[in-house]
């Protein structure tokens, strides 16, 4: 299991991801939630709101799941990680194996 992490200008576009992921059943679920970013862009220091989306899938998963974000979210230059966690309950873990194809 792991949590693919991205940010996106707004929460429509993050539902319709989380959603179009899950119909593909490229991840097992997501959560969302409002954020404030700041960074670097093009020399200069930008500051706006954005919505973050985790992703919980399977590793191997992580490409698609990566190339759809990139096709779907309008950014150049998108933000998209991956967090390996350390422990994951067995049960749940067995979980996300099964909601993914």
């Amino acid at each position: 299991m792991i949590a693919v992490v991205t940010t996106l200008h707004k929460k429509e576009d993050a539902i319709r991801i989380g959603k179009g992921l899950l119909n593909a059943r490229l991840i097992a679920c997501y959560n969302l939630w409002s954020i404030e970013s700041a960074y670097w862009w093009k020399g200069e220091i930008l500051e706006e709101p954005e919505t973050m989306l985790l992703l919980k899938t399977t590793e191997d998963k992580f490409e698609k799941v990566s190339d759809y974000i990139k096709e779907q979210s309008g950014y150049e230059v998108p933000d998209i990680f991956s967090l390996n966690p350390s422990a994951v309950d067995p049960a749940f873990n067995a979980w996300i194996s099964n909601e993914v194809n």
